[in-house]
Protein backbone atom coordinates (compact mmCIF):
# COMPACT_ATOMS: atom_id res chain seq x y z
CA UNK A 1 0.00 0.00 0.00
CA UNK A 2 1.37 3.39 -0.55
CA UNK A 3 0.21 6.52 1.65
CA UNK A 4 0.85 10.09 1.04
CA UNK A 5 1.75 12.39 3.98
CA UNK A 6 1.06 16.13 3.85
CA UNK A 7 3.29 18.10 6.88
CA UNK A 8 4.70 20.84 7.00
CA UNK A 9 7.03 19.60 9.45
CA UNK A 10 9.82 17.19 7.56
CA UNK A 11 11.24 15.68 10.74
CA UNK A 12 7.66 14.89 11.42
CA UNK A 13 6.25 13.72 8.10
CA UNK A 14 9.75 11.45 8.60
CA UNK A 15 8.71 10.29 11.11
CA UNK A 16 5.14 8.97 10.43
CA UNK A 17 6.73 7.55 7.16
CA UNK A 18 9.20 5.44 9.66
CA UNK A 19 5.84 4.25 11.41
CA UNK A 20 3.91 3.32 8.52
CA UNK A 21 6.78 1.38 6.96
CA UNK A 22 7.73 -0.32 9.71
CA UNK A 23 4.55 -1.17 11.11
CA UNK A 24 2.04 -1.42 7.97
CA UNK A 25 4.58 -2.29 5.30
CA UNK A 26 3.36 0.83 3.38
CA UNK A 27 5.11 2.68 0.52
CA UNK A 28 5.44 6.48 1.72
CA UNK A 29 6.01 9.89 0.19
CA UNK A 30 5.97 12.91 1.46
CA UNK A 31 4.89 16.97 0.72
CA UNK A 32 5.57 19.60 2.77
CA UNK A 33 3.97 22.44 1.08
CA UNK A 34 -0.18 22.50 0.34
CA UNK A 35 0.54 22.93 -3.50
CA UNK A 36 2.65 19.94 -4.02
CA UNK A 37 0.50 18.01 -2.23
CA UNK A 38 -2.71 18.62 -4.22
CA UNK A 39 -0.37 18.22 -7.18
CA UNK A 40 1.01 14.40 -5.93
CA UNK A 41 -2.52 13.74 -4.60
CA UNK A 42 -3.85 14.37 -8.41
CA UNK A 43 -1.52 12.39 -10.08
CA UNK A 44 -0.65 9.70 -8.17
CA UNK A 45 -2.54 6.64 -7.19
CA UNK A 46 -2.49 6.60 -3.33
CA UNK A 47 -3.93 4.18 -0.93
CA UNK A 48 -4.61 6.45 2.22
CA UNK A 49 -3.43 10.23 2.34
CA UNK A 50 -2.34 12.20 5.78
CA UNK A 51 -3.38 15.93 5.49
CA UNK A 52 -1.81 18.43 7.99
CA UNK A 53 -4.50 21.07 7.95
CA UNK A 54 -2.16 24.22 8.95
CA UNK A 55 0.00 24.50 5.52
CA UNK A 56 2.10 26.55 3.40
CA UNK A 57 0.96 27.48 -0.01
CA UNK A 58 -2.92 25.59 0.11
CA UNK A 59 -4.17 24.81 3.36
CA UNK A 60 -5.49 21.25 4.09
CA UNK A 61 -9.26 21.75 3.78
CA UNK A 62 -8.59 23.54 0.47
CA UNK A 63 -6.40 20.25 -0.36
CA UNK A 64 -9.56 17.82 0.72
CA UNK A 65 -12.09 20.42 -0.95
CA UNK A 66 -10.57 20.02 -4.23
CA UNK A 67 -9.75 16.29 -4.15
CA UNK A 68 -13.68 15.69 -3.52
CA UNK A 69 -14.80 17.81 -6.25
CA UNK A 70 -12.68 16.12 -8.47
CA UNK A 71 -14.14 12.92 -7.79
CA UNK A 72 -11.23 11.36 -5.70
CA UNK A 73 -11.92 8.77 -3.64
CA UNK A 74 -9.17 8.29 -1.82
CA UNK A 75 -9.44 7.53 2.11
CA UNK A 76 -8.34 10.98 3.71
CA UNK A 77 -6.95 10.96 7.25
CA UNK A 78 -6.74 14.71 8.38
CA UNK A 79 -3.58 14.59 11.18
CA UNK A 80 -3.40 17.97 12.92
CA UNK A 81 -3.35 19.99 15.87
CA UNK A 82 -6.58 21.79 15.79
CA UNK A 83 -8.48 19.67 18.65
CA UNK A 84 -11.89 22.07 18.64
CA UNK A 85 -15.30 20.10 17.99
CA UNK A 86 -15.62 22.83 15.44
CA UNK A 87 -12.32 21.90 13.36
CA UNK A 88 -13.46 18.34 13.83
CA UNK A 89 -16.86 19.16 12.21
CA UNK A 90 -14.97 21.10 9.36
CA UNK A 91 -12.88 18.55 8.05
CA UNK A 92 -15.53 15.67 8.41
CA UNK A 93 -17.94 17.75 6.88
CA UNK A 94 -15.05 18.75 3.57
CA UNK A 95 -14.75 15.23 2.78
CA UNK A 96 -12.51 13.31 5.28
CA UNK A 97 -12.38 9.81 6.36
CA UNK A 98 -10.99 10.17 9.83
CA UNK A 99 -9.70 12.84 11.84
CA UNK A 100 -6.45 12.54 14.28
CA UNK A 101 -5.56 15.35 16.93
CA UNK A 102 -1.55 16.11 17.84
CA UNK A 103 -0.06 14.57 19.84
CA UNK A 104 -0.91 11.32 18.94
CA UNK A 105 -0.17 7.55 19.83
CA UNK A 106 1.81 6.05 17.17
CA UNK A 107 -0.13 2.54 17.01
CA UNK A 108 -3.70 4.42 16.70
CA UNK A 109 -1.88 5.89 13.66
CA UNK A 110 -0.74 2.61 11.99
CA UNK A 111 -3.91 1.14 13.18
CA UNK A 112 -6.23 4.23 11.68
CA UNK A 113 -4.59 3.76 8.30
CA UNK A 114 -4.89 0.28 8.24
CA UNK A 115 -8.47 0.37 9.14
CA UNK A 116 -8.99 3.35 6.09
CA UNK A 117 -7.20 1.13 3.77
CA UNK A 118 -9.61 -2.36 4.34
CA UNK A 119 -12.35 -0.46 4.54
CA UNK A 120 -11.65 1.54 0.59
CA UNK A 121 -11.15 -2.20 -0.48
CA UNK A 122 -13.94 -3.46 1.18
CA UNK A 123 -12.53 -5.30 3.72
CA UNK A 124 -14.04 -5.18 7.01
CA UNK A 125 -12.13 -7.67 9.11
CA UNK A 126 -8.24 -7.71 9.15
CA UNK A 127 -7.84 -11.12 8.12
CA UNK A 128 -8.38 -11.18 4.15
CA UNK A 129 -9.07 -14.47 3.59
CA UNK A 130 -9.13 -15.76 -0.20
CA UNK A 131 -9.35 -19.52 -1.36
CA UNK A 132 -6.36 -21.16 0.07
CA UNK A 133 -4.89 -18.10 1.17
CA UNK A 134 -5.20 -16.19 4.32
CA UNK A 135 -3.52 -12.64 5.01
CA UNK A 136 -3.44 -11.42 8.50
CA UNK A 137 -3.24 -7.55 7.62
CA UNK A 138 -2.03 -6.72 11.18
CA UNK A 139 0.84 -9.23 11.98
CA UNK A 140 1.66 -9.42 8.48
CA UNK A 141 1.06 -13.05 8.61
CA UNK A 142 0.43 -15.39 5.18
CA UNK A 143 -0.53 -18.79 5.54
CA UNK A 144 -1.40 -20.84 2.79
CA UNK A 145 -3.24 -24.12 2.74
CA UNK A 146 -2.86 -23.69 6.50
CA UNK A 147 1.19 -23.62 6.24
CA UNK A 148 3.11 -19.83 6.70
CA UNK A 149 4.48 -18.22 4.12
CA UNK A 150 7.70 -16.27 4.76
CA UNK A 151 7.98 -13.54 2.79
CA UNK A 152 9.86 -10.07 2.51
CA UNK A 153 8.72 -6.67 3.03
CA UNK A 154 7.85 -6.43 -0.88
CA UNK A 155 6.41 -9.56 -1.40
CA UNK A 156 4.09 -9.52 1.55
CA UNK A 157 3.15 -5.95 -0.35
CA UNK A 158 2.42 -7.09 -3.90
CA UNK A 159 0.15 -10.22 -2.32
CA UNK A 160 -1.78 -8.24 0.20
CA UNK A 161 -2.69 -6.18 -2.40
CA UNK A 162 -3.52 -8.81 -4.55
CA UNK A 163 -5.66 -10.46 -2.02
CA UNK A 164 -7.61 -6.86 -1.20
CA UNK A 165 -8.65 -6.76 -4.82
CA UNK A 166 -8.60 -10.60 -5.63
CA UNK A 167 -10.88 -11.94 -8.74
CA UNK A 168 -9.70 -8.73 -10.16
CA UNK A 169 -7.18 -7.95 -12.66
CA UNK A 170 -4.17 -5.73 -11.35
CA UNK A 171 -2.09 -4.02 -14.29
CA UNK A 172 1.85 -4.37 -13.62
CA UNK A 173 1.69 -0.37 -13.53
CA UNK A 174 -1.12 -0.10 -11.00
CA UNK A 175 0.50 -2.74 -9.01
CA UNK A 176 3.86 -1.08 -9.12
CA UNK A 177 2.26 2.29 -8.30
CA UNK A 178 1.06 0.91 -4.84
CA UNK A 179 4.08 -0.94 -3.93
CA UNK A 180 6.49 1.12 -4.20
CA UNK A 181 7.21 5.44 -3.79
CA UNK A 182 7.58 8.47 -6.05
CA UNK A 183 11.24 6.80 -6.56
CA UNK A 184 10.75 3.45 -7.61
CA UNK A 185 12.11 2.89 -11.41
CA UNK A 186 10.03 2.38 -13.74
CA UNK A 187 11.52 0.40 -16.42
CA UNK A 188 12.86 -2.72 -14.07
CA UNK A 189 11.38 -6.37 -14.19
CA UNK A 190 11.32 -5.72 -10.50
CA UNK A 191 7.97 -7.13 -10.02
CA UNK A 192 8.47 -10.30 -12.85
CA UNK A 193 10.91 -11.49 -10.03
CA UNK A 194 8.42 -10.72 -6.76
CA UNK A 195 5.71 -12.52 -8.37
CA UNK A 196 7.69 -15.31 -9.32
CA UNK A 197 8.76 -15.86 -5.88
CA UNK A 198 5.58 -15.66 -4.62
CA UNK A 199 4.77 -18.57 -6.75
CA UNK A 200 7.26 -20.42 -5.79
CA UNK A 201 6.77 -19.67 -2.14
CA UNK A 202 2.86 -20.17 -2.08
CA UNK A 203 2.97 -23.11 -4.75
CA UNK A 204 5.78 -24.92 -4.78
CA UNK A 205 4.32 -27.62 -6.42
CA UNK A 206 2.57 -25.98 -8.96
CA UNK A 207 -1.00 -27.23 -8.16
CA UNK A 208 -3.29 -24.46 -7.72
CA UNK A 209 -1.40 -21.80 -9.16
CA UNK A 210 -3.04 -18.56 -7.25
CA UNK A 211 -1.34 -16.22 -9.26
CA UNK A 212 -2.78 -16.00 -12.51
CA UNK A 213 -0.91 -13.53 -15.36
CA UNK A 214 -3.00 -12.58 -18.13
CA UNK A 215 -1.23 -11.64 -21.16
CA UNK A 216 -1.15 -7.91 -22.02
CA UNK A 217 -3.41 -7.37 -18.75
CA UNK A 218 -1.70 -7.73 -15.47
CA UNK A 219 -1.81 -10.25 -12.87
CA UNK A 220 -4.99 -11.85 -10.99
CA UNK A 221 -5.38 -13.62 -7.40
CA UNK A 222 -7.85 -16.76 -8.20
CA UNK A 223 -10.25 -16.77 -5.66
CA UNK A 224 -10.21 -20.20 -5.28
Amino acid sequence: MRALIVEDERPMAENIAQLLQENASFACDIATDGVDGLHMAQTNPYDVLILDLMLPELDGLQILESLRKEGSTVPVLILTARDSMRDVIAGLDAGSDDYLTKPFDSGELVARCKALVRRAYGRSQPLVCVGRLEVDTVGHRVTYDAREIRLTATEYRALEYLAMRAGQIVSKTELLEHLYDFNWERFSNVLEVHISALRRKLDPERLHKPIETLRGQGYRLRER
